[in-house]
């Protein structure tokens, strides 16, 4: 493995976030401690309103913490400026939301070239990087070019988490990607992700509600009224 690849990690180190309610401020995250090496997948579970949400947005560099520090591939980020964490998670984060939030009018290809052109990249050198992408996912050519109505949830979520790789990130967030789904496509998804994190070297944050899916990771930490246990 390559230095580069070696510091390509994700670590939070006791970090704490509180958001303000009335008259005094609700704890989201309560010193909370976390490294996730390249190549390998954390799972994250916990009740509603445990503070999972704000682990991911806070991993993601969206919200800035109260205190400690949060180290995304290899930079410390908690006192980067607004503009330069979101060149940050340009060049290093990828995303997969809940819900794959895929534009209506763009084929699978097209919604990954998207990317591209909004990075000012150059959109006719990215179409064998997106198709590859796509293909790594498990998406033939004839699917790459259909549109999300025509394509299943399994598959729209399959284009959500190649979109999500498509900028060669080092760390991967995903938001309870298979909460739309039954259990037979969930497990294809968990596979993928397993898949994917491995093959791209990626530091891996899932957070899901479905235990049944936990043996896909590497490592699985039990979020409760903000701290990680």
């Amino acid at each position: 493995m390559s230095t580069t690849t070696a510091a390509a990690a994700l670590v939070l180190d006791d970090v704490t976030l509180t958001y303000p309610d009335g008259d005094r401020r609700l704890t989201a995250l309560d010193a909370v401690s976390l490294t996730v090496p390249p190549g390998s997948l954390t799972a994250v579970v916990g009740p509603s309103g445990s503070g999972k949400s704000s682990l991911l947005a806070v991993a993601a560099t969206l919200m800035r913490p109260d205190s400690g520090r949060v180290t995304v591939a290899g930079r410390e980020t908690t006192g980067m400026s607004e503009k330069e964490r979101a060149a940050l998670r340009r060049e290093r984060v990828g995303i997969v939301f809940q819900q794959a939030n895929l534009l209506p009018s763009l084929t699978a290809e097209e919604q990954l070239l998207a990317v591209e052109h909004l990075r000012g990249g150059s959109v006719r050198a990215a179409r064998a990087r997106a198709a590859e992408l796509l293909e790594s996912v498990g998406l033939d050519e004839a699917k790459r070019r259909r549109r999300p109505h025509q394509l299943s949830g399994g598959e729209r979520q399959r284009v959500n988490i190649a979109r999500a790789l498509f900028g060669g990130p080092s760390v991967l967030l995903v938001d309870e990607p298979t909460s739309a789904l039954d259990h037979e496509r969930g497990a294809r998804v968990m596979d993928l992700l397993a898949a994917v994190t491995r093959q791209h070297g990626t530091a891996t944050v899932l957070v899901t509600h479905d235990r049944a899916l936990l043996g896909r990771a590497d490592r699985v930490v039990t979020m409760t009224d903000g701290r990680l246990g």
